[in-house]
Formats: C-alpha cells, sequence, structure tokens
C-alpha cells in the first residue's frame, strides 16, 4: 500500500459498466518526510509520478488516502474489472518520526 494525497479527480464521459458507483481520483505519493505535515496542507505534487485510482470510498480533495496498485487492486471484487489502483482507507491522521 501506498500513501497519497487526492489532487483532484477525474471525469469520463464514456466508461466500463463495472464502474458505476465509483469515481477516479487524481493522487500524488507523498515522501516520507512530508507524511507529518501532509495531512495539514494543501495538496501537492510530489516529484514521483502521479496517480489515478479508482474510489468508492468517498475521499474528496486533499485527504489522504492507502491505495494498492497492481493485480491486488482487483481483490475485492467478484468480477473482472480493469483497474490498476484502488483507494483502501482515508487517513484522518498521520504521524511519522523517521528513525535517527
Amino acid at each position: 500500500m501506498r500513501i497519497v494525497q487526492v489532487i483532484g479527480r477525474v471525469t469520463t464521459s464514456l466508461h466500463d459498466p463495472s464502474f458505476r458507483g465509483a469515481r477516479w481520483l487524481l493522487c500524488s505519493p507523498v515522501e516520507a518526510a512530508d507524511l507529518d505535515s501532509a495531512c495539514v496542507r494543501r495538496p501537492a505534487l510530489s516529484p514521483q509520478p502521479s496517480l489515478i485510482a479508482y474510489d468508492s470510498l468517498g475521499a474528496g480533495d486533499g485527504d489522504m488516502v492507502g491505495v494498492v496498485e497492481g493485480g491486488e487492486a482487483t481483490a475485492p471484487f467478484d468480477h473482472d474489472i480493469p483497474i490498476d489502483a484502488i483507494t483502501v482507507a482515508i487517513f484522518d491522521s498521520l504521524h511519522y518520526r523517521p528513525p535517527v
């Protein structure tokens, strides 16, 4: 699981019917050094590539979410679904102290 911050939403005019009831979020990975401050600041771009994740949890702009990628992203579904990233948690707060 990766920790990312929602920086926007993706709007589609056509999509596979299996995506009904959810939406797509544009997410920016959070660097370890930014974990504490990311929960209180406006969404910011990471130097890492952004990703688009399937969301049925209701996350919004600025939220910190956990994202699972790859084959594991399809695990919650009982049918084939063409996704590569899915939100699995919305974090209220994160506290991280780098090892010294």
